[in-house]
């Protein structure tokens, strides 16, 4: 998947269709940018707009110091400021996760839980249990419920579950019921998977297919409990997969991939090939596996099954994405090759930014292929160790 910088504005103005309408139309219409999402909020009378594109930013980075030079300014309209509008910085950081949690009660006592969870607390001298956490607590009027509303600034530091099951701990302790909770706007697949993968270890679940996950993370959390949770439109990954799609190898039947790879041209090739035949080689093993799992007359390798089935099932799924990736990165390779000998031909400092540019290239390559072979190894080492307990058990 190509490297893609999400934009979360928010507006203010969750009640104007016409308004809201005009603005996600002002984004969908740029080019090389995707709109996945818009989320009017009519009590908060603000629109979370979700969208996506190709960084490109040739000429600034927009490094802090910048911001003290006077030259900048407005694109257009005079360069004043107005103190009623205020003034507007953009920047970049990690993916920020729009958490809320619905509770049973007043504004009051989820803005009190809000302020022992959240990393700023309630004052210096009492700061909150989470990292990295924004809160507050407010009232929803359209759902009649309360919500500890949260800004997640870092889920690989404190992931969405985390923040869910101190919340509901909270509000235990005060006698409050918790109904569910939602995500505004969108969600890294990571988090969700994250969450999954708590909740199977700590309830000793055996799940590995991935939608089978993404449901179990919908029931726990309750995140169609204010509407239909629809992991299409509110995973990020999922989204940008269906614009990415139809170019995708792994998308092809398997004759259009037969005949790609025997057309005129170097990619795909050779590694896409083996990655496609080493994930069939993973499926084999986690088909067996799963032919073993839960029945009863192999009760007794039921604990064994649940520890190798995984093994070739995240084999399966990361040696598929070889197949576009091995054939990407031969593609940049060869339009690299081409760039720089066409601007620079044989002299000097083209040889010498050739040999730096495509150095990333051919990592990049040899990456991919690495990553096959160890792949490969370990399913041959995980299905002898599947052939020997099931020949034990006749």
């Amino acid at each position: 998947m190509a490297k893609l910088v999400e934009c979360v504005p928010n507006f203010s103005e969750g009640r104007n269709k016409k308004v809201i309408d005009a603005i996600a139309e002002a984004i969908s219409s740029t080019e090389g940018c995707s709109l996945l999402d818009v989320d009017p909020g009519s009590s908060t009378n603000r629109t979370v707009y979700s969208f996506v594109g190709s960084p490109c930013l040739p000429t600034h980075m927009g490094p802090n110091t910048q911001l003290k030079r006077t030259e900048w300014a407005p694109d257009y309209g005079p360069a004043t400021f107005v103190a009623s509008w205020g003034a507007t910085v953009a920047g970049a950081r990690k993916f920020l996760v729009a958490y809320n949690i619905n509770l049973l009660s007043t504004k009051e006592q989820a803005h009190r839980i809000a302020l022992d969870i959240r990393e700023k607390g309630r004052s210096k001298d009492q700061p909150g249990l989470m990292k990295k956490v924004q809160g507050m607590g407010w009232y929803l009027e359209e759902a009649n419920i309360a919500q500890v509303s949260t800004n997640i600034l870092d889920f690989e530091l404190m992931p969405v579950h985390t923040v869910y099951e101190e919340i509901c701990s909270a509000a235990k302790d005060l006698n409050l019921p918790v109904v569910g909770s939602e995500i505004v706007g969108l969600i890294p697949l990571r988090a969700v998977l994250d969450c999954a993968d708590f909740y199977i270890q700590r309830d000793r679940l055996f799940i590995v297919e991935e939608e089978h996950k993404v449901r179990l993370v919908i029931s726990k959390l309750g995140l169609d409990s204010l509407g239909p949770f629809v992991p299409k439109e509110r995973i990020i990954e999922y989204m940008v997969e269906r614009t990415e799609e139809d170019k995708r190898l792994v998308s092809l039947s398997l004759q259009q991939f037969v005949r790609s790879v025997g057309a005129r041209t170097a990619a795909p090739g050779g590694g896409s090939v083996s990655g496609a035949i080493a994930a069939m080689g993973a499926a084999l093993g986690a088909m067996v596996g799963q032919m073993t799992y839960g029945k009863r007359q192999f009760d007794s390798l039921d604990n064994n099954m649940r520890r190798l089935i995984p093994p070739f099932h995240q084999a399966m799924n990361e040696l598929l994405v070889m197949v576009d990736a091995d054939s990407k990165a031969f593609s940049r390779y060869m339009l690299l090759l081409f760039l720089v000998n066409a601007y620079f031909g044989g002299s000097n400092q083209g040889m010498i930014l050739m040999f730096a540019v495509l150095w990333l290239c051919y990592e990049n390559v040899v990456e991919c292929n690495l990553l096959v072979e160890k792949e490969c190894r370990y399913n041959l080492q995980g299905t002898k160790k599947s052939l020997v307990q099931l020949s034990r058990s006749f």
